[in-house]
């Protein structure tokens, strides 16, 4: 099983390589494409509908303005969808949030942060979604947490000494 990392635009890798880049650190693979819901569609509804088919497992959509890409992969797959919004208009990424967390009832698409942020926890949420069947990648999830819980704490250990 893989993930798919789809972006609108060539602009949003940057951004979207923040996912590639948490799933590959928990060897999950990944497939990133280039695909527009606007300039597009047609390519974007057959990569959706064939996507179980070409082993994916959990799809991430990453984007910005209208930010249309994730719902509209949801309307053509049943595999979960994730949807990163991005900063790509003068509204801070605002607007793509808005866009994609007001998905109508019965498609849904799970909604992350802006940004690179929202990127990482795409790919941490894909994560989670393949530790439901994998204990191997359950027990490094459960390492990298306790890695980000100690970085916190050296850091309060560190401050309070200062």
């Amino acid at each position: 099983m893989k993930v798919a990392i789809i972006m609108g635009s060539k602009s949003d890798l940057p951004v979207m390589e923040e996912s590639a880049a948490l799933l590959k650190q928990f060897g999950i693979p990944c497939e990133m494409r280039v695909l527009s819901a606007h300039r597009c569609p047609e390519e974007v509804a057959q990569f959706s509908r064939d996507a179980i088919a070409n082993g994916f497992s959990v799809i991430i959509a990453g984007a910005g303005m209208a930010a249309h890409l994730p719902g509209v992969i949801a309307a053509y797959t049943t595999l979960p969808v994730i949807g990163v919004p991005l900063e790509a208009s003068s509204l801070g990424g605002t607007d793509a949030l808005l866009s994609i967390v007001q998905m109508p009832p019965g498609i849904p698409v799970a909604t992350v942060g802006i940004g690179k942020a929202g990127a990482k926890n795409a790919a941490l949420l894909a994560v989670e979604i393949h530790a439901l069947q994998d204990s191997s990648l359950r027990e490094k999830l459960v390492q990298y947490r306790d890695s980000q819980k100690k970085g916190v704490l050296d850091a309060d250990r560190e401050v309070k000494n200062l």
